[in-house]
């Protein structure tokens, strides 16, 4: 027998781990590098074991799901987040920070990588859907629990780092206890357990269609959540009020995002998500003060459905692509969104030098760089709501032909 609810809530345990491990390490980021003299340079290849361990994990472990199955994925990503923790208080030092930095991405990864299918395999239809999306509402909802946890441990208790991030080990400890002994689903697509049929089916126009799309829902979400409180801490709004806004709504739509995709279908959903993600990012480009939290808004409604029904739509619609299709198509997201950051930077450094050739400095020159980096960045989900409508018409026209 397959507890449901069991397992359920064992994953999303599992995805709060990742979300504390990104908020409460982004937390105390600046305490590490105080305390083993650090720069902003190793600091940022810290950050980056994180990313790389991620899509690692994903991809392996999508490869392997239905050789090993999620039970062992889920085992490894215990063994990985407990190390990485444990390792990260007794490191030491720059190189100790880097594996464990690296351990707590493969545990994170292997979450992905198991949870994702086992809950396309555990409910159908608009349940999938939901419940899909209830799950992904816990890395932005995580998120904002993490970062009050942080900053309340930071500011009011004045405990250091080792004490937050033992946090983390909380709800690791949590799903490791609601995992234990449970039987878990197997594949009920037939076909979907050979990895020939799920290479066969991620090589279909649809399947590739999807993943180029990802990169860019990817970027859409992470890009600007990741430079917007550099922009904004000079736009007279505050960059942590606009973090706690966009990841709280984004939590509460995925939440209550069962009935939207019954309404409207993924299809309908990304590219309407396509068109407020745009709408967002053009207000963060062009306002300041408190038109700035109007734009976080438009911002959250946009990116909130992208990632948990880019992984549905191909659940249900390329199913033969199996775990593996879904691991890569998550794995290609993480790429994304480490290969833009760069790119991004470069952007702002760009529009500093123009801004400054124009004759403005300080605060004016910042905020008109980051402003004009953001209006580049409106361009990802510009490009998503060209190609979000051609899917749009596209699966419409295939139900109609098919009825």
């Amino acid at each position: 027998m397959i507890n449901k609810d069991r397992l359920f809530y064992g994953s999303c345990f599992a995805l709060i781990t990742t979300a504390f491990s990104f908020s409460i390490r982004a937390g105390i980021l600046a305490q590490l590098g105080t305390e083993f003299n650090l720069n902003a340079e190793q600091l940022g290849f810290i950050n980056s074991m994180w990313f790389l361990g991620f899509p690692l994990a994903m991809i392996v472990g999508g490869l392997v799901y239905h050789t090993v199955g999620p039970k062992t994925i889920m085992q490894i990503a215990f063994v990985a987040h407990a190390l990485g923790i444990l390792l990260t208080i007794y490191s030491g030092g720059y190189t100790g920070l880097l594996i464990s930095t690296f351990l707590i991405g493969l545990g994170n990864g292997c979450t992905e990588a198991a949870c994702n299918p086992m809950i396309a395999d555990t409910y159908s239809g608009a349940d999938m859907s939901k419940m899909l999306n209830r799950f992904h509402m816990w890395f932005p909802g995580g998120i904002v629990v993490g970062s009050l946890i942080s900053e309340f441990m930071t500011k009011q208790l004045n405990t250091g780092w080792q004490p937050q991030i033992w946090v983390i080990l909380v709800p690791t400890l949590i799903y490791a206890y609601l995992f234990w002994g449970q039987a878990f689903p197997r594949p009920k697509v037939e076909g979907a357990a050979s990895l020939s049929e799920n290479f066969k089916a991620m090589l279909t126009p649809l399947y590739i269609f999807m993943f180029l799309c990802m990169a860019l829902t990817a970027i859409s979400e992470f890009g600007p959540q990741q430079w917007t409180g550099l922009i904004m801490s000079k736009s007279g709004a505050s960059p942590m009020l606009i973090l706690a806004l966009v990841t709280g709504l984004m939590a509460v739509i995925r939440y209550f995002a069962g009935p939207i995709v019954a309404k409207f279908d993924q299809t309908g959903v990304l590219l309407g998500s396509a068109v407020l993600a745009t709408i967002g990012i053009y207000l963060f480009s062009t306002q300041t003060g408190t038109m700035a939290y109007v734009a976080a808004i438009f911002f959250a409604m946009g990116v909130a459905l992208f990632w948990p029904n880019m992984i549905g739509f191909i659940a249900e619609k390329v199913p033969l692509s199996g775990a593996l299709g879904m691991s890569i198509l998550g794995g290609v997201g993480m790429f994304s969104t480490s290969i833009f950051q760069p790119i991004i930077g470069k952007w702002i450094d760009d529009a500093r030098a123009e801004q400054t050739a124009k004759g403005l400095t300080g605060d004016a020159m910042e905020l008109a760089a980051g402003q004009a980096t953001l209006s580049t960045m409106a361009l990802f989900p510009g490009v998503l709501i060209v190609a979000f409508g051609i899917l749009y018409f596209w699966m419409r026209s295939r139900k109609t032909t098919t009825a």
